[in-house]
């Protein structure tokens, strides 16, 4: 749908418009509040112990489930899809990715994130340069912990997080959240959501008239929006 014949929200004076976004916001306070005692109760989940050895190919070298800690008491992995035989990462956990901040928030709370994926490490390298990232990347290629961690599975890769959390040289996976859950670590459609049109994809709950397509076509590497007409993103597949 072009511009001009796009649908608009309707036109009211600034008393008509307060009195909406009172009433709204009465809504997003009910729904913060609803939020903050999910995470009370995530936070009363029990834990796991994770006993099996396994083995990461990263920047510095080979590395162990407990060194992808650096240290700290708390790991977030992110399950980042990539499967071996691509020869890029999937391009929705390439958005998602676009949209994290400077890790050094999360050190301050004793935590580490870092993305973990099934393509060899020389796959992951060059493509991570190309993205301008710089959150440690990990490679599991020839391990069990994709499979053991849902992330590999018959129908190939899937996107998810992991949390663990660390006593002295124990492990333990305490959470894991996959497909739509992951939306929170994604502020690009965090900030579209605060928007008019949304999205702008088909599944949405929108007035007739708003401008929308099929979810993921409109989905790019960031560098390639300019020149890239149509995508293969790997979640759609």
């Amino acid at each position: 749908m072009s511009q001009s014949s796009a649908a608009l929200p309707n036109i009211v004076s600034q008393e008509e418009w307060f009195a909406a976004r009172q009433e709204l916001l009465r809504k997003e306070k009910e729904a913060t509040r609803a939020l903050d005692a999910l995470a009370a109760e995530r936070r009363r989940l029990p834990m796991v112990r994770i006993d099996k050895e396994y083995r990461f190919e990263g920047t510095n070298g080979p590395a162990g489930l407990l060194d992808l800690f650096d240290g700290r008491r708390q790991l977030i992995v992110y399950h980042f899809m990539f499967d071996p035989g691509w020869q890029e990462g999937c391009v929705g956990c390439s958005m998602l990715v676009d949209g994290l901040g400077h890790t050094a928030h999360l050190h301050a709370r004793d935590t580490t994130l870092v993305l973990v994926s099934r393509a060899p490490l020389e796959r992951i390298e060059p493509f991570q340069r190309r993205m301008g990232w710089t959150i440690p990347w990990f490679s599991s290629f020839g391990s069990d912990f994709n499979s053991d961690f849902e992330a590999t599975t018959d129908k190939g890769e899937i996107p998810g997080l992991s949390v663990f959390l660390r006593d002295g040289g124990s492990i333990f996976r305490t959470y894991y959240t996959t497909a739509r859950g992951t939306e929170k670590l994604a502020s690009n459609f965090n900030l579209l959501d605060m928007t008019p049109f949304g999205r702008q994809e088909e599944w949405e709950d929108s007035p007739p008239g708003w401008p929308q397509s099929k979810p993921y076509v409109w989905w790019r590497y960031h560098d390639r929006y300019e020149h890239t007409k149509s995508s293969d993103s790997c979640c759609h597949q």
